[in-house]
């Protein structure tokens, strides 16, 4: 079996050290030089360690201050189920205030936006047609829980109320709801969900280290005669958040 690397001993022993109380919440951990020459590594090895413990909410960095011992967060609650489809409402609205917080979101739609070859097959459209893309930042209590980008083919709500899914009487009414407006019954959704880091731009909007762990959902909505109506890639900061997937029962 092949040897761990140094920075993730290292980082196995502080880990340790924390949970012997050593280090408790709130505390600044010495400098990276100290800990090097204590522990007996370069200063790279205790970068790579403390990055690794900041992406796993274990550390967390300060500007112009040093690092510290993170304070414990209890995780958001994300429910992934299209039982929660909300006839007059939202069901991220709906489930922040099941856990006593105040859900909210903020968007961005762009109209008329070449499809890229991965959005098209999703969709089932040929690469470069038109779609209405729209970026969430979905905020709980004001703080970042969870980005995501959604297209829709600019083709099957051209010239309806519901073009714009942030816009109009049907404004933030979710996919389903606005679908069924315009006479498109949607049948199901699948999701995909997989580990990954986040990128540069994710963890500025999420609030949290590059390259630390999140996981990328790739959801499709598809209407009962199969057409895909929206496609979506959402990111969600696995520190932060827990993802429960509800399954509804027939019976």
């Amino acid at each position: 079996m092949p040897e761990q690397p140094p920075y993730l001993r290292l980082a196995d022993e502080l880990r340790r050290r924390i949970a012997e109380h050593e280090w408790t919440p709130g505390d600044r951990l010495p400098s990276r030089a100290q800990i090097a020459q204590e522990c007996g590594v370069g200063d790279n090895v205790v970068r790579r360690a403390q990055e690794l413990l900041i992406s796993q909410g274990v550390l967390e960095g300060r500007a112009g201050s040093g690092t510290y011992v993170a304070e414990p967060r209890k995780r958001v609650r994300v429910v992934r189920s299209s039982a929660r489809e909300q006839p007059d409402g939202s069901p991220f609205r709906a489930d922040m205030k099941a856990v006593g917080r105040q859900g909210d979101w903020e968007s961005r739609t762009d109209a008329k936006v070449p499809a890229p070859a991965e959005i098209a097959a999703r969709l089932g459209i040929a690469e470069g047609e038109l779609c209405v893309r729209t970026a969430y930042e979905f905020l709980a209590d004001g703080r970042p829980v969870q980005v995501s980008t959604s297209w829709e083919p600019y083709d099957l709500t051209a010239g309806t109320l519901v073009v714009l899914p942030e816009g109009g009487p049907h404004a933030g009414a979710g996919v389903v709801n606005r679908m069924a407006a315009i006479g498109i019954a949607v049948s199901h959704a699948v999701e995909q969900p997989e580990p990954r880091q986040a990128t540069a731009e994710e963890a500025s909007l999420l609030g949290i280290q590059k390259g630390s762990l999140v996981t990328h959902i790739r959801r499709t909505y598809y209407s009962d005669q199969g057409r895909p109506v929206e496609t979506a890639d959402i990111v969600v900061p696995a520190a932060l958040c827990e993802i429960v997937y509800e399954i509804p029962i027939s019976r």
